[in-house]
């Protein structure tokens, strides 16, 4: 079988991540704005490949100060450093409709090594004649390797902001006929 090509659809997906305030609750929020594509070959995983490029300041935890904070130098740093970008070095298949990603994950210029645990949710027909396939992948990275040290520690002990960021992505693809004609 041949590498197809598919587009994310980010209206159907979305860029998702949580982190630890206070150290007694999560505070969670997205993406909004962010491209990618993926390049799939079934009967070599090894083969495929995906790319991810996120618009740092779309970031929307639902609280607009703390969205300029994450904005600020303090954290993302989104007028100097506009973009996170995630590409895939190594896919291998990890079971039954899962799979591990390798790749490049790169915040304010820090390029770190991660791994996404990856579900193939299945492909399907949508109703205007194109193809579609649905992904759920997640990780997890110690914010701090990427510069975003920011932090207040709190009376009794604990810090403000947690340093491990789960990050979870939904995708649903579609597939790119042009690229097969």
């Amino acid at each position: 079988m041949a590498t197809e090509k598919w587009n994310f659809d980010p209206v159907h997906s979305t860029i998702a991540f949580s982190v630890r305030h206070l150290m007694i609750a999560k505070v969670h929020g997205q993406f909004k704005a962010w491209t990618g594509t993926l390049q799939v070959d079934e009967s070599q995983p090894a083969n495929s490949s995906v790319e991810v490029r996120i618009e740092a300041a779309s970031i929307d935890t639902r609280e607009s100060q703390r969205d300029d904070h994450l904005r600020s130098p303090d954290f993302l740093d989104a007028q100097k450093f506009p973009h996170i970008v995630f590409r895939s070095t190594k896919a291998e298949k990890a079971g039954d409709g899962h799979y591990r990603v390798a790749g490049s994950f790169t915040i304010r210029d820090v390029t770190r090594e991660i791994v996404l645990d990856v579900e193939f949710l299945g492909r399907r027909k949508d109703p205007w004649g194109g193809e579609r396939a649905g992904f759920a992948a997640k990780t997890s990275i110690d914010r701090k390797d990427y510069g975003l040290k920011f932090n207040m520690p709190l009376e009794g002990g604990g810090v403000l902001v947690g340093d491990r960021v789960d990050i979870a992505l939904d995708i649903e693809a579609v597939k790119d006929t042009a690229a097969a004609a």
